[in-house]
């Protein structure tokens, strides 16, 4: 018998893939969101709609039959009309995580690329590898994948191949890296996100012990240490723990000879481990982070039977993630426009820090994913953006994002803004994006950079290519 699932925020970054993956392997898919009912994100639901999902409005009109599941997250609560009708019919509910730890885990094969920053990208980069290695792998993303987006696929955060691997993005905020058993394990960092450092620290242990294979960072320190505990202990004897690094030492996989470029990065790449193998790379994005993650990637494939020079070859042909620094475009003038996920602290600093490799002043939006983020990362935020700013640079903030949650709203944007410009930096809060579009246009020159930066907002790509329209 066919499944039928309906999904309670199909739109959703998470949501959307998981969908794909379930469709794509034969099950039948309805579903609703908010912000097709306000309105918001209309070419992303006509073209769901296009490809066969039935939408319904979030009002429990969707839930017909005790056979449908409902997929939702633990935060929606029984109020909700979906969610209410699913009560009244008696139908299975499963979180999201729920079913997609289970389908992982079922595969024979499977990569968890977890960690604070990169996740998206490491994720594309394994699964563009081993599907161009002929693999055909299953792959889950929380981003769109550049190679896979097609005219036919304008929303190609999955792929779902017939092969034995599944892949997958592994979230560690709200702690369901616990349900992951992977056959690896990536963690390219440990950082401040939205749990503490001591509760993230045993949920990623967790994570790296069940794996037959971990690949860890050995430059940030939380994985540095983190590999030097499974190495020692003697319960992880049997399981293979494998580094990656800029510096070299004691890493298996290392990387030389980096040439930045503002569209792109060059390095050649050494597997120690087998007959001191190099290989010169291009990849197609720029950013020292991005040899982190293409590094994390070679040795999370050739754990898998991937060819070490096959892996390198394959990862020059990958196009990158969208909104991870996607350029919109360039004015008449010279201003370049780039859509970007920066949200942490760790991902604002690394886009900042590619963008200052090269010269030219930056007019940064950017738009705080909630209260509660802004609230408890406020000291790093603040931090973050004194050390990354020039003093020519603009730094531009709208109120957080808020499409319901926490109401405690102590903190604000302004509070930030006040901060930083109190160190020295030119920074300003507006009160909407409106206005926030409305200041670049009247702050930018020739030359300018200006980069949009959020999360958790899809429309945050239309506001860029709108203000690139402006420019």
């Amino acid at each position: 018998m066919t499944k039928s699932y309906f999904f309670c925020g199909i739109g959703g970054s998470g949501m959307l893939p998981l969908a794909m993956i379930l469709k794509g392997q034969g099950a039948e898919i309805s579903g609703s969101d908010r912000a097709r009912d306000q309105g918001r994100s209309e070419e992303k639901f006509a073209y769901l709609e296009a490809q066969g999902f039935k939408l319904f409005p979030q009002d429990g009109s969707g839930l017909k039959s005790k056979d449908q599941i409902l997929v939702a997250s633990a935060a929606v609560e029984d109020t909700v009309p979906d969610v209410a009708a699913s009560l009244k019919l008696g139908c299975e509910r499963l979180g999201r995580a729920e079913l997609l730890s289970s389908l992982f885990n079922e595969s024979p094969k499977s990569i968890g690329v977890a960690g604070t920053s990169g996740k998206s990208t490491v994720t594309g980069m394994i699964g563009w590898v081993l599907h161009d290695q002929g693999m055909d792998p299953t792959v889950m993303n929380g981003a769109v994948m550049k190679n896979f987006a097609t005219s036919d696929a304008l929303f190609a955060s999955a792929l779902v191949g017939k092969g034995e691997v599944f892949v997958s993005e592994v979230d560690e905020s709200d702690g369901s890296i616990a349900r992951y058993n992977p056959t690896v394990a990536v963690i390219n960092n440990i950082a401040l996100d939205h749990k503490t450092m001591d509760e993230l620290r045993v949920l990623f242990e967790g994570f790296a012990r069940r794996a037959e294979v971990a690949v860890l960072n050995d430059e940030n320190d939380e994985t540095s240490q983190l590999n030097l505990k499974l190495l020692g202990d003697g319960e992880t004897a049997e399981h293979d723990v494998v580094s990656f690094s800029l510096d070299g030492g004691m890493s298996e996989f290392t990387a030389s000879d980096i040439r930045p470029g503002p569209t792109q990065i060059s390095f050649r790449a050494h597997d120690a481990e087998d007959g001191r193998q190099t290989a010169d790379v291009t990849l197609r994005m720029p950013g020292v982070h991005n040899v982190y993650n293409a590094l994390a990637a070679i040795a999370a494939v050739t754990r898998l039977g991937v060819k070490f020079e096959d892996a390198c070859a394959s990862l020059e042909k990958f196009e990158g993630i969208k909104r991870r620094f996607d350029i919109v475009g360039t004015s008449a003038n010279n201003v370049t426009v780039i859509d970007d996920f920066g949200h942490n602290p760790d991902k604002i600093s690394a886009t900042l820090r590619t963008l200052h490799d090269f010269p030219g002043r930056l007019i940064v939006m950017f738009q705080p994913h909630g209260f509660g983020p802004l609230r408890k990362m406020k000291d790093e935020f603040v931090e973050t953006f004194v050390k990354g700013l020039s003093d020519e640079d603009v730094l531009l903030m709208p109120q957080p994002v808020y499409f319901g949650g926490t109401v405690d709203r102590s903190v604000t944007s302004k509070d930030l803004t006040d901060e930083i410009a109190a160190a020295g930096k030119r920074a300003e809060t507006q009160e909407t994006r409106v206005d926030c579009g409305d200041r670049i246009v009247e702050l930018v020159k020739p030359d300018d950079r200006i980069v949009v930066m959020g999360a958790r907002d899809d429309t945050l790509s239309e506001f860029a290519a709108d203000v690139l329209s402006r420019v």
